[in-house]
Parts: structure tokens; C-alpha cells; sequence
């Protein structure tokens, strides 16, 4: 007797990002910069910024759960576990998973946080595969979300033009069919860590005098030799997950891909043989929400997705960390 194998699908998607806008003609008030120059080198209009005291990265990620539960008509006490992807937690600790756990209800529910950066949506939603298809977890929710503004210097005017704060969640469930997700590469090179980090705030370097004043809160990235790395790594391991499941441009409905930069986008979607047309983009709206732009995408887009299309996700991010997920959609919306 052949023993099929569980598969996870995802069986609903939110998103929220806050209302305030901060577009490109405002930075140039900040910053010396341009519209021009920010659209032409990363794609990027506009991006939200969530304002207010005490509103931390679970203030998105409340806002995404619940609109989620309403959306899948779940009760928060059938969740059986909670997985926040962010860099930019409300604290050391608690984790901010479990703050969202305790604000949306879910009793009966344990959570915690995964970071990953860029690529922490993929690294959680893998994570979470593994409890649904071990047999274990009935419907586990994963969050991605990211209050970047928190960590930007907006006198730095490479980096403050890339961010903003939003993010998404989705429910997992055993799947009933062949749908749900397929395959997945995960790959770190902790050797790049120094490329794109925050200096001081964590153990090795806790915060001072010094470390305020020199500006070490901030987002540090070495722009020219992460987008390197990012553009090889993030169209490599996309390439190997298609050769891995045989399959071609033909068979893919479309490629997820982290929204950091548009060139980085273009470059792996050339490398997979994926045309514009199957290439999904909101940059342009939210710049890059780190943990958040997967499912802001799903969110944006999900009415384009049937069932059973093959949906190919792929990130880089600090760490280094980056990886691929394939999944085949599990509804019609």
C-alpha cells in the first residue's frame, strides 16, 4: 500500500499595509534625490509608513490575522500555532508572534518569530509546511511583516528610498488534493553578514552613547555588493527548482519574487525564461517591505490565481539567506 504523502496549501491570504503614503517627491524634500532617479534605478513610486507612539511591526501583523480569520471564516482558537517572519520585532523579546497570538485570541496557539530577513516569509512558510505535513497541525498561520521605517535613516538617501512597513499572512492546511507546496530550496552564507546588517542593538554590540551617535540603529548595506550576490543567488536557486521539477516557462503560471529592486527581478525572471507578463510586481506601491512583500503580493493578486497553477516564490536577503518555494495554488478565488 502506498502511503500519500500530506502536502500544506494555502487556503486563504490578507494583507495590510498603513495609510500613509511617502512618495518619491516627498524624500526629495528629505534627501537629495530624485523621482527619476528612484524609479530608474529600483522601481519604486511610493511606499507606507506607519506612524503613531507604541505602534510596533505587531500592530501589521494583528491587522493581517484577523483580517485573515474573517476572510476564511476561522475561529483564532482552531489555530494551532503562529510563525512571524520580521526583522524588526516590537521587541528583544516577547516575540512578536506572541503578541499577535494574544491580541487576535488564539488560545490555543503557540507562536514565535523566525528572522531572516528578506527571505523570512519563505523560511517560515517552509517551517510551518513541516507541521501541517508531519500530521501534527491542522491550520497553522504564517505572518510576514516588517516595520522597516523603524530601522532607516532618512538622511541616508540610498537606503531610506527603498523601504516601507507593511506585511501579510496566510493559512496553512493539509491539502485535499495534489495542490499546496511542492518543493523548496533554502540557502544561507553567513560570510555576507557584514554586507547588510544593523551594527549595534543586539549582544555583540548593545546600544550606547557611541552607537547612537554614530548611527549603528540604522539599516548598513554595502548596496553595489549585495545586489551582486542578490541578482546571482535569487536566479539560481529559482532556476534549480524548476530543473528540480522539470519544469519550464510554459508550466509556470508565475513567479512570486521578493520585491527589493526591480533589476533583481528582471534579472531572475530572465534566467527562468518568464516574460513581463508572468512576473508579479507591486515595488511600485510598497518599496520593500522585507518579510512583507510575499504576501503582499499574494494579497494584491490572488484574484489572478486558479487552481492548480504553478506558482514559483523566490528572495535574497541579508544573512546572506535566499531561497525558492513551488507550490501549486489550492483555490479559485
Amino acid at each position: 500500500m502506498v502511503i500519500k504523502k500530506i502536502k500544506s496549501s494555502i487556503s486563504g491570504v490578507f494583507g495590510y499595509v498603513p495609510d500613509y503614503v511617502l512618495t518619491n517627491k516627498e524624500l526629495e524634500k528629505l534627501v537629495n534625490t530624485t523621482d527619476e532617479w528612484i524609479v530608474t534605478r529600483t522601481g519604486i513610486k511610493e511606499r507606507r509608513i506607519l506612524k503613531g507612539n507604541l505602534q510596533g511591526t505587531s500592530v501589521i501583523g494583528i491587522k493581517c490575522v484577523n483580517g485573515l480569520l474573517e476572510k476564511t471564516n476561522t475561529d483564532a482558537k482552531e489555530i494551532d500555532l503562529i510563525i512571524c517572519a520580521t526583522v524588526t520585532p516590537d521587541m528583544a523579546f516577547p516575540s512578536t508572534a506572541n503578541l499577535i497570538s494574544n491580541e487576535v485570541g488564539a488560545t490555543n496557539s503557540y507562536s514565535f518569530d523566525i528572522s531572516a530577513a528578506c527571505s523570512g516569509f519563505l523560511y517560515a512558510l517552509t517551517t510551518a509546511s513541516q507541521f501541517i505535513e508531519a500530521g501534527t497541525h491542522k491550520k497553522v498561520i504564517v505572518v510576514g511583516a516588517d516595520k522597516m521605517s523603524s530601522i532607516v535613516n532618512y538622511e541616508d538617501r540610498k537606503n531610506c528610498v527603498l523601504f516601507g512597513d507593511g506585511g501579510g499572512a496566510v493559512l496553512l492546511e493539509p491539502s485535499i488534493d495534489d495542490t499546496g507546496i511542492q518543493d523548496y530550496i533554502l540557502k544561507s552564507d553567513g560570510s555576507g553578514g557584514s554586507m547588510l546588517c544593523l551594527k549595534a542593538g543586539g549582544s555583540k554590540k548593545p546600544a550606547s552613547i557611541e552607537t547612537i551617535n554614530n548611527k549603528e540603529h540604522f539599516i548598513y548595506q554595502e548596496g553595489s555588493s549585495v545586489f551582486k550576490f542578490a541578482v546571482t543567488k535569487m536566479a539560481d536557486v529559482s532556476e534549480e527548482i524548476m530543473l528540480n521539477n522539470n519544469l519550464n516557462s510554459d508550466k509556470i503560471a508565475y513567479l512570486i519574487p521578493h520585491q527589493a529592486n526591480k533589476r533583481i527581478i528582471d534579472a531572475t525572471a530572465n534566467r527562468m525564461g518568464i516574460g513581463p507578463e508572468k512576473v508579479l510586481l507591486n515595488i511600485e506601491k510598497y518599496g520593500n517591505t522585507t518579510a512583507g512583500t510575499i504576501p503582499l503580493c499574494f494579497w494584491d493578486f490572488e484574484k489572478l490565481f486558479k487552481k492548480g497553477d504553478n506558482l514559483i516564490l523566490a528572495a535574497f536577503g541579508g544573512g546572506f539567506t535566499w531561497g525558492s518555494i513551488y507550490l501549486k495554488w489550492s483555490y479559485n478565488s
